[in-house]
């Protein structure tokens, strides 16, 4: 009779004593195993190609809610400190900053620093391009005491553009003329 016990069991079919139907276990794996893994793989890979492949989407989503919000920083400056604030872009290397009469203003997070942002220095966004800045003649909006945008210029602002671009997407940044409303389009 079979012991109930495991080694007794395991020492028999190590030794190969005992009964001649009780065989050694096999060392390769079942095609059900390999299935499994397989399958495993498949759902595994399924979901990171996606997310690899939207990195470059969620950097330029993301770049573009920055400057918006930026905008809207300059802008809300204006009305409530009564002054001229500008944002001003520099498509040749990806940055913009944010000035008043006096120059670049300091930034109200970062004590000590000035506004500045640089699309290419920072690691989360620098697949991001800024493919075109169009306020008019000149690559800045400036906003006066009631929020209204203007071209650098000093010229009305008839529509104020900037568009960024990585591999093949593409969001611009719309700042209406009168209102100052900024809005982001796909």
């Amino acid at each position: 009779m079979l012991s109930l016990r495991y080694w007794p069991v395991r020492s028999r079919l190590c030794c190969k004593e005992g009964r001649d139907d009780l065989r050694a276990s096999s060392s390769g794996f079942t095609l059900i195993e390999i299935l499994i893994v397989a399958v495993i793989l498949v759902i595994a890979a399924m979901t990171i190609i996606p997310l690899a492949s939207s990195a470059a989407s969620m950097q330029i989503r993301s770049a573009a809610n920055m400057i918006a919000a930026d905008l809207e920083y300059a802008r809300s400056m204006a009305i409530s400190r009564q002054k001229t604030y500008a944002v001003v872009f520099d498509e040749s290397t990806e940055s913009y900053r944010i000035e008043d009469a006096n120059g670049i203003i300091e930034h109200p997070v970062k004590k000590g620093f000035t506004y500045k942002v640089n699309l290419s220095n920072d690691s989360r966004l620098s697949r991001v391009d800024i493919a075109a800045v169009d306020f008019g003649t000149t690559n800045e909006v400036k906003f006066d005491y009631l929020g209204s945008p203007y071209a650098g210029d000093g010229n009305p602002l008839n529509s104020g553009v900037i568009t960024l671009q990585t591999g093949g997407t593409a969001i611009t940044i719309n700042v209406e003329p009168v209102t100052g409303f900024v809005s982001i389009t796909d």
